[in-house]
């Protein structure tokens, strides 16, 4: 999959840009940028979220057109109109934020707009057994006439990488691919991907995740502020020359030190609580003031899922949820927000964000029956809005417009956005679920030196993560779930790669 520089310079060139612009309203997005993917290569996108990543790959897969600049295929000018044009010129993208429909089967999405057709009608016998072989071919354990809105986030996410299999493919764009994925599922995509690039597919990918970026890049271009800044070798630049290169800064460690205090009294009691759905059984925990306590699992292991409960957004079946003292088993999130109890979910457009309206209108929804953002029985405009532009400016939103619709910040912004919730109220209890999902290193530190300072100041944190990095560097105690139970709890010096790893899967009897 790697190669040298030297063959890298040799090989055929297959995808390029040059002096590539885009323009929007007030913000100049991408900024005279160049280019290239060679054949064969993994070619690692880089920056801050805002840097211009998306901006570029939308335009390379057809679904936006640049203000100014030039695509060569293979040499050859070539413009899109549309993204069904750019994968007949065998150019896919798997973007991070999914394009499929809701109500309509995994084999329907895969083949929408490119139905195989029999005596002027759709095959759907051709539709399924094509369908059936590109999973087969990806190893996902999809059915093609499950609908989409039955399955979860992560087998959404593997339909969305089965529709770029769809066809043949010169150029394969990954956006944050294994964001939803297992291990399991992101070692079989790296496989593939290196079948690809053994075939002389060219792969653009873009990702956060340093241990990625060193397993399979070649190499990694670096945009800033919608400008090319540099193209640096993948398996020899460092974390912190990556992380200057894209903040144009020097930057610590990504991860803060803890020095948290002792932990005062608890403030989450879960006793023998089973989910109704099935996704948990028998769970019993607790989580004192001013700890942070790791939630850790495959993803579908119920890590999610029992804290969603506890907060009241998913019905419990038995066992009892204690909060300050207080059963609070069945109580709904708006009961629980206002006790102190708030869940910061994994999806921030879909559960965590009103994405047409304000980051004004997102960051006070949850306190809109406190001062400042109330006066006891009217909404308090003016004091929202100063209450707002602080939270804003504290957590660095950029641009620092509250007043713009959330759905047109970066997703680190929009994760600033939400993140900023925590910060209207107080809070006893705050349970972060993958707080740093589809977010650039210089935002996931700031988010992480976030939680640890509630933290300090005596709040109780839970934070659910499918990156094990931070369960080992974040946190003090994890409990590690497998298929829907609590498999074991590791605290202290027990809490080691190996020790959280040997807990993902089934024990064998002894």
């Amino acid at each position: 999959m790697r190669q040298s520089e030297d063959q890298a310079t040799k090989a055929d060139l297959l995808l390029a840009t040059h002096g590539m612009s885009k323009q929007y309203p007030g913000v100049l997005a991408l900024d005279n940028v160049d280019f290239d993917l060679m054949t064969g290569e993994v070619h690692v996108l880089f920056g801050e979220n805002g840097a211009g990543k998306s901006t570029l790959i939308s335009i390379l897969a057809g679904a936006n057109h640049p203000s100014a600049g030039q695509i060569l295929l293979r040499g050859k000018p070539v413009t899109f109109s549309s993204v069904h044009e750019a994968r007949a010129h065998g150019i896919s993208a798997v973007f991070q934020e999914f394009s499929l429909i809701p109500q309509m089967t995994v084999e329907e999405n895969l083949f929408l707009g490119a139905e195989p057709r029999r005596g002027g009608f759709v095959d759907k016998a051709a539709i399924r057994r094509e369908a059936r072989k590109i999973l087969d071919e990806l190893g996902f354990n999809l059915q093609p006439h499950q609908r989409i809105d039955h399955l979860t986030r992560a087998e959404q996410q593997m339909v969305e990488i089965a529709k770029a299999f769809r066809s043949d493919l010169s150029v394969l764009i990954l956006d944050e691919p294994t964001a939803s994925l297992t291990n399991h599922e992101t070692d079989h995509l790296f496989e593939l991907i290196g079948e690809l690039t053994a075939r002389g597919v060219g792969i653009i990918y873009i990702t956060h995740r340093m241990a990625e970026i060193r397993r399979i890049g070649d190499r990694i271009t670096v945009l800033r502020d919608g400008r090319y800044i540099d193209t640096v070798d993948a398996q020899t630049a460092s974390e912190d020359d990556l992380v200057g290169l894209m903040t144009g800064r020097v930057v610590g460690g990504i991860f803060p030190d803890l020095d948290l205090p002792d932990p005062g009294e608890t403030v989450l009691d879960v006793d023998n609580v089973s989910v109704a759905d099935g996704s948990v059984t028998d769970a019993t925990l607790h989580v004192k003031r001013g700890e942070i306590i790791g939630m850790a699992g495959l993803v579908g292991s119920g890590k999610s899922e029992l804290m969603q409960a506890c907060f009241g957004t998913l019905p419990i079946s038995s066992g009892a949820v204690r909060f300050k003292n207080a059963d609070v088993t069945g109580h709904k999130p708006r009961r629980n927000i206002r006790a102190g109890f708030l869940y910061l979910p994994a999806d921030r457009r879909s559960e965590g964000l009103m994405m047409m309206r304000s980051i004004r209108e997102n960051v006070a929804l949850a306190s809109l029956d406190i001062a400042p953002f109330s006066n006891g029985v009217f909404l308090n405009a003016g004091g929202e809005r100063q209450a707002v532009t602080a939270l804003a400016e504290r957590l660095n939103l950029s641009p620092p417009r509250i007043e713009r619709a959330v759905d047109h910040f970066s997703g680190g912004n929009q994760q600033k956005a939400m993140l900023a919730r925590a910060l209207t109220r107080h809070y006893d209890l705050i349970v972060f679920d993958e707080p740093t999902v589809g977010v650039d290193v210089g935002t996931r530190a700031s988010i992480y030196r976030f939680i640890v300072e509630l933290a300090r100041a005596g709040t109780a944190i839970v934070l659910i993560s499918s990156d094990l990095p931070e369960i080992l560097h974040l946190t003090t105690r994890a409990y590690v779930f497998y298929r829907g139970r609590i498999q074991a709890e590791v605290a202290g010096e027990q809490l080691t790669e190996q020790n959280v790893l040997s807990h993902f899967f089934e024990r064998e009897a002894a």
